[in-house]
């Protein structure tokens, strides 16, 4: 294979006639000029340059050489601005997995703001639970996740993923609005529910394990995932449920939340590979993402976020 920079010399002597110009021109040594037109006539076993008088000029297979050399050179730079600009620009392919809370309280104002200020990125959006976002993670096929964890019940992070905490996502007991429990306004035991009918996940879901591990013994006699679906039986008065805010862009008539005390919270993190953070739509992704979470009042007040606050974590 030709290597580039002897191409550059070529181009360079014919270019400017001499060596000392042209290696004025390459900001380098005239000997080095010279080391690399002998080495690219070996590598193509043809005599490039003859001289002149006190200049070099091309052979015909010379100037053959450098005509392509010019298109070849030319395609090289066009590459490396592009490059630069892409490291510049948010802009690509770029993969998001999130549970699914905040698929519906999330994502749809950061997409709307990713599509607004990086017309060039095009984003992919799936639904996943927490270990296929880590496994995606791990095999590239997923760029930014959306990770939850509640704190009674940490989660070990991978090696080599970095990520940022949101916030705490709060969750209240909703009950029906001529239940027992609605008419106060101050927080409440979960105790006090305990021999109440519960409307809760379905088992393996993040919720379930919480429930299960805060109430040991209470069982849901109505197992459904998708939270508007609690909502509903809820004011069906069915049951009472535990549901983080984050789940509810509304409560419908006929329910009420109660905040509960101790509070019960779950962290929101992003997260990505730490050896791809610094690409640029990264950055603009998790910045998106803490602008959705600024947007929902609901929550506690955000985390201050700027790069120098990610975690890393490693073995």
């Amino acid at each position: 294979m030709i290597d580039l920079t002897r191409l550059q010399a070529l181009r360079a002597v014919a270019t400017f006639g001499t060596v000392t110009a042209a290696a004025g021109a390459l900001h380098c040594t005239p000997s080095a000029i010279s080391q690399h037109l002998a080495k690219l006539e070996r590598e193509t076993k043809a005599t490039l340059v003859e001289k002149d008088g006190r200049t070099l000029r091309l052979t015909e297979a010379g100037r053959v050489l450098v005509e392509h050399a010019g298109r070849v050179l030319a395609a090289v730079e066009e590459a490396e601005a592009a490059l630069a600009a892409h490291r510049e620009t948010v802009s690509g392919r770029l993969s998001v997995a999130s549970f699914p809370t905040a698929c519906r309280g999330l994502l749809p104002h950061a997409l709307r703001a990713l599509g607004r200020d990086h017309p060039r990125l095009e984003p992919t959006v799936q639904e996943a639970d927490r270990a296929a976002c880590f496994d995606g993670l791990l095999r590239g096929t997923v760029d930014v996740a959306l990770i939850d964890e509640w704190l009674e019940i940490p989660v070990t992070y991978p090696a080599g993923v970095a990520s940022v905490e949101l916030g705490l996502d709060v969750g209240d007991l909703i009950v029906p609005a001529d239940h027992r429990l609605a008419a106060d306004d101050g927080p409440v035991s979960l105790e006090e529910a305990r021999d109440e009918r519960w409307i809760g996940s379905k088992p393996g879901t993040v919720c379930y394990e919480w429930l299960e591990r805060m109430m040991p013994g209470v069982r849901s006699t109505i197992l459904v995932n998708e939270f508007e679906t609690q909502l509903t039986f809820v004011a069906e008065g069915l049951g009472v449920a535990f549901i983080p805010r984050l789940a509810r862009t509304s409560l419908p008539a006929g329910v009420v939340a109660r905040p509960i005390a101790p509070e019960a919270a779950r962290r929101v993190s992003v997260a990505w590979r730490a050896s791809a953070g610094g690409r640029p739509a990264i950055g603009a992704t998790v910045a998106a993402l803490r602008d959705a979470w600024q947007h929902r009042a609901i929550f506690p007040a955000p985390f201050a976020w700027n790069a120098g606050q990610a975690i890393i974590h490693v073995v």
